[in-house]
């Protein structure tokens, strides 16, 4: 993890129970004497992402409808520590605050809600799903200060990723994405069963939950990131730094490809939160 990730620690599961007790009852001793939850449980999950954002964000209240995604908040976390590396170095776009936008938020608005509370960021937050930006609006007018630095937007039209939310005349710093990663719901099934026999559940539940657009669309993580470049390029005066999570390493090298072709610089920023290792892939002109 990033050495000012707060999460590169265990868990203290004393003191997030203490901030939020529903988080209590999930809590078991394992055969290592240690203290932990069931990590395949959807529940745990969630009341553990409550504590998390209470205990060490001061968040008052967080939650997610139904089978929602329900996101890793070290990882998380980690994109965004990552993303002020970045735009530190630079000097191109001078704004009063840092401004980022989020595409694809989720109903969690994980990353918006990070970017203000760790760095003091005014971010923009995006998503085709109008659930999700119901529940990213309710969160975000739940709790005092989040309102005067997070801006909730709608993509209403399914074939667009940047236009109908980048307003004319707003710059940004960034922008930053965790696509959805799969080509079809029975991969992201498959993809889970094998997460959940690496810690030994034999359960079928997705324990992330998360909707179609959350985690699959047609061509997965490939298709959707060469979208994304290939609009990005209208927008090349309105962004400094384009960022995306890239999941699969496999597919790097025909984004990069396609980003020379259009003569954009990049960089690849590696990123590992326990077992599981990802990439940023970050391009500008």
């Amino acid at each position: 993890m990033h050495p000012l990730n707060i999460h590169n620690t265990p868990y203290d599961l004393d003191a997030l129970s203490s901030s939020h007790w529903p988080l209590r009852p999930f809590i078991f001793i394992n055969e290592f004497g240690t203290k932990t939850i069931n990590f395949s449980d959807p529940q745990a999950v969630l009341h553990l992402n409550k504590a998390l954002l209470k205990h060490h964000y001061g968040l008052l209240m967080w939650d997610i409808p139904e089978n929602y995604l329900c996101p890793p908040i070290p990882g998380r976390a980690d994109y965004i520590h990552h993303l002020n590396d970045l735009i530190s170095k630079d000097d191109e776009i001078k704004t009063p605050k840092v401004k980022g936008l989020d595409i694809g938020m989720g109903a969690n608005c994980i990353y918006p809600i990070l970017g203000a509370k760790i760095y003091n960021w005014e971010m923009t937050g995006a998503d085709i799903d109008l659930q999700a930006v119901h529940s990213a609006t309710k969160i975000i007018k739940s709790n005092p200060g989040l309102e005067d630095l997070v801006t909730i937007r709608h993509q209403e039209n399914r074939s667009n990723i940047f236009k109908g939310i980048i307003k004319e005349g707003e710059c940004y710093n960034f922008s930053m994405c965790n696509p959805p990663f799969y080509p079809s719901e029975e991969a992201a099934r498959k993809a889970n069963l094998q997460k959940n026999e690496n810690i030994g559940s034999a359960s079928s539940v997705l324990n992330f939950g998360g909707q179609a657009n959350e985690l699959w669309c047609n061509g997965g993580e490939a298709l959707f990131v060469k979208r994304m470049i290939k609009e990005s390029l209208h927008y090349k005066t309105q962004i400094r730094w384009f960022t995306s999570l890239i999941s699969q390493k496999q597919n790097l090298p025909k984004f990069v490809k396609q980003l020379h072709k259009i003569q954009a610089s990049h960089h690849i920023i590696e990123m590992e939160t326990g077992n599981k290792k990802s990439r940023i892939l970050a391009w500008r002109w």
